[in-house]
């Protein structure tokens, strides 16, 4: 450190950046710093393309406001100090509470002050000035954190919030009533639906409020290939949508949030092989930019569930038919692959496990999906929260895939066309189940 310790701690008070810098190992890109310089009003909003680093600068401020208890003097007496942080799901509100942990790990003078960290009923850390940190889920209207009271609440995620209004004004902003807390109200922008109006808002109402955007483009982490390959794939909107962070129009996406929540909420997560359990696997091949990708769903009963997932790009086909070889072998069931193009010869080489194909044309593909959106609307799948590293330091996302499916732009989404093939295929077995004679695979 250029400063003695304890001035450090003095000027870090009132200072965020500082803070990250010299106790939690942490440049802050520009906009962060930004962010946690000026974001101090009642109510704060920031709206970001994707992979901007709202989490990380999130988790920083919930721990500098943690370490710091800040907030109105005339309550400096009251002994409890409470952040939350809160989301769509627990999954998706857990993000951030687990990149709070990453930055307090290894970092000695910032781990001396935490007391505890439990995980059930919810994630909690507790530290020894009596802040408490927790992650809840926004589901059934917010109803999980009533009768409770906090000094700071981070809403994550808002734009995809199915009763955001209800949830933000009658639930959230009554938690912070006792002592004059704040809130903070970040996502990637998702059409111009609530979080667009609540951005206009506070907009106009500067003294109360704090209003910030970002592009991706601000990191100086993520990869510059990985921009370009996504702004070249993505339609301008998308483009402007998710990686300059701006408010577009959309209404052409194949599956509602609410549907998606539903398969989140559905999911018991990822598994290994259950005895007498029926699997399909759905292989969606790669092609010159595009990724192959291998779904398992269990169909044992409904809502399906996704039980494993592989996404890889740029491997020698021998070492693809191996790893489609591998997951029939581990789980046993039926295997459909697509077999347009390259994907016929695949076919041909997957004899031995008795490979099915499914050959894209605009009516099939138009069926397929169709088919998926019907599965997802009918509740019949459960979807983990997925998130998978890339090799250009970034990170892919399935329930953003999901979201940004739509009907005229998929050809790069293939995951969830490989979802969409087993969820075809489940549809078959369900009709031919009911027909004498019909034997499933080698299950």
């Amino acid at each position: 450190m250029h400063i003695g310790k304890n001035n450090c701690w003095r000027k870090a008070v009132t200072d965020p950046v500082l803070f990250c810098r010299e106790f939690l190992e942490l440049e802050p890109h520009p906009g962060q710093a930004e962010w946690l310089t000026r974001s101090t009003k009642s109510q704060n909003l920031l709206v970001t393309g994707n992979r901007w680093g709202k989490s990380t600068a999130q988790a920083a401020k919930i721990l500098h406001r943690a370490i710091f208890r800040t907030r109105d003097s005339q309550f400096d007496k009251v002994s409890r100090y409470r952040l939350l942080n809160i989301s769509i799901t627990q999954d998706q509100a857990n993000i951030i509470f687990h990149n709070c942990l990453s930055l307090i790990k290894g970092k000695s003078l910032v781990e001396l002050l935490i007391d505890r960290v439990v995980f059930t009923p919810y994630p909690k850390i507790e530290l020894g000035n009596g802040s408490e940190i927790t992650a809840r889920t926004s589901q059934n209207r917010g109803e999980y954190i009533l009768g409770n009271d906090y000094d700071y609440i981070n809403f994550d995620e808002v734009a995809f919030e199915l009763h955001p209004d209800y949830v933000v004004n009658e639930v959230l902003t009554m938690r912070l009533a006792d002592r004059k807390g704040t809130i903070d109200l970040v996502s990637t922008p998702r059409g111009r639906n609530w979080f667009y109006r609540k951005y206009l808002e506070l907009q106009s109402n500067r003294d109360s409020a704090y209003v910030q955007s970002g592009r991706s483009t601000e990191n100086p982490f993520l990869s510059h290939e990985y921009l370009a390959a996504k702004i070249e794939s993505l339609s301008p909107p998308r483009v402007q949508q998710n990686i300059y962070g701006m408010f577009v129009d959309s209404g052409n996406e194949i599956l509602k949030e609410e549907h998606i929540q539903q398969a989140l909420a559905a999911s018991t997560g990822f598994s290994e092989k259950i005895q007498h359990h029926r699997y399909i696997h759905g292989w969606d091949l790669a092609r010159k930019k595009t990724h192959t990708v291998g779904i398992t769903l269990d169909v044992t009963s409904r809502p399906y569930q996704l039980v494993k997932i592989e996404r890889f790009q740029k491997r020698d086909w021998p070492d693809v038919l191996e790893a489609i070889r591998q997951r029939q072998r581990e789980f046993g069931g039926e295997t459909v692959i697509d077999s347009t193009g390259l994907g016929d010869v695949v076919l041909g080489e997957l004899k031995d496990i008795r490979a099915i194909g499914f050959a894209f044309s605009a009516k099939s593909k138009a069926e397929l999906l169709t088919n998926l959106q019907a599965q997802f609307e009918n509740g019949n799948v459960g979807v983990p929260l997925v998130e998978i590293a890339t090799d250009s330091g970034d990170y892919w996302c399935l329930t953003e895939e999901l979201r940004e499916l739509n009907w005229t732009e998929n050809t790069t989404a293939d995951a969830a066309m490989a979802l969409a093939m087993t969820l075809w295929q489940a549809r078959l077995i369900v009709h031919k189940a009911v027909t004498p004679g019909f034997r499933l695979g080698d299950i």
